[in-house]
C-alpha cells in the first residue's frame, strides 16, 4: 500500500518538470491526483501516463492568475473524487522570471504585478478554496513550492524572489491559523533543479558554476523534490508544519567562499 493510498491530491504546474514528477509520484503512492496546469495538452499527457501505469488522475486546465479558474480547479477535485486532502502549489510564472524579471532598478511594475498575481495571489486563492474541504475531512496537507530565491538575493528576478519569500510567510500563516483544525502547511525551497524550464542554464559555464557551489556530487532532479512533497503530504510528517524544507543540495548551507577555497 502506498503512503498516500486513497488520498485526494491536487498538483499545480503538473504538465512538466517538478510538477509532473510530483504528480506521477503522488499517484504512484496511491492518491487520486488532479493534474493541473495552464498547458492543457501537457496536463492531459501526464494524466494519461499516470492512468496507463495503473494510477488515478484527472487533468484540469488552470490559470493561476484567474481567481475563478483556481476555484474551479478545487471544485473539480472535490466533485470528481469527493473531497481534498493534499494541495501542492507548485505552479509559478517562470516565463516572466526567465525573460522579463530584471534588476530592481529596471523592473517593470506590470511584470511585478503579474508575478505576484500568479505566484502569490494564485496560491492564496487555491489555499482559500482548499482549506474548508480539508477541514471537512479532518485535516490535510498543503505544500507550497518556494525557492532558494526566496531565501537569498540574486543578480536578477527580484519579483520572483520576493513572491517566493512571501510564500514562506504565507505558509506560516496558514499553519498558524488552521493547524488546530488538522491542516498542515509547509513549503519547499528547491535549489537548482534541472528541468525543461531551466535547460537553457543547465549547460556550460553556468552549470559548472552551480555544481561547484552544491555540496552534492550532482545538480537536483525533479524527482528529488517529488520525494520531499510525498514526505510532507503523508502521515510520516504529521508533526511538521509551518516549516520550509530546502531541497537544494546544500547550496545555501555554506559560506559563499567555500567552493573557491576548496578548489584553490
Amino acid at each position: 500500500m502506498g503512503r498516500l493510498e486513497g488520498k485526494i491530491a491536487i498538483v499545480t504546474g503538473a504538465a512538466s518538470g517538478i510538477g509532473a514528477a510530483t504528480a506521477r509520484r503522488v499517484a504512484a503512492e496511491g492518491a487520486h491526483t488532479v493534474v493541473a496546469d495552464l498547458n492543457t495538452g501537457g496536463a492531459e499527457a501526464v494524466a494519461e501516463e499516470i492512468r496507463a501505469a495503473g494510477g488515478s488522475a484527472t487533468p484540469v486546465t488552470v490559470d493561476l492568475g484567474d481567481i475563478d479558474s483556481v476555484r474551479a480547479m478545487v471544485a473539480t477535485a472535490v466533485a470528481t473524487y469527493g473531497g481534498l486532502d493534499i494541495l501542492h502549489n507548485n505552479a509559478a510564472a517562470t516565463h516572466l522570471a526567465a525573460h522579463q524579471d530584471l534588476a530592481v532598478t529596471e523592473a517593470d511594475p506590470a511584470v511585478w504585478d503579474d508575478t505576484m498575481r500568479i505566484n502569490l495571489r494564485g496560491t492564496m486563492v487555491a489555499i482559500q478554496a482548499a482549506v474548508p474541504h480539508m477541514i471537512a475531512r479532518g485535516g490535510g496537507s498543503i505544500i507550497n513550492t518556494s525557492s532558494g530565491s526566496g531565501l537569498a538575493g540574486d543578480l536578477r528576478n527580484p519579483a520572483y524572489g520576493a513572491s517566493k519569500a512571501a510564500l514562506i510567510n504565507l505558509t506560516q500563516y496558514v499553519a498558524t491559523q488552521y493547524g488546530k483544525q488538522g491542516v498542515r502547511c509547509n513549503a519547499i525551497a528547491p535549489g537548482f533543479i534541472v528541468t525543461p524550464a531551466s535547460s537553457g542554464s543547465a549547460h556550460g559555464a553556468i552549470r559548472e558554476a552551480m555544481l561547484r557551489h552544491h555540496l552534492t556530487p550532482r545538480l537536483g532532479r525533479p524527482e528529488d523534490v517529488a520525494s520531499a512533497v510525498v514526505f510532507l503530504a503523508c502521515d510520516e510528517s504529521a508533526f511538521i508544519t509551518g516549516h520550509t524544507l530546502r531541497v537544494d543540495g546544500g547550496l545555501l548551507s555554506h559560506q559563499p567562499y567555500v567552493a573557491d577555497l576548496r578548489d584553490a
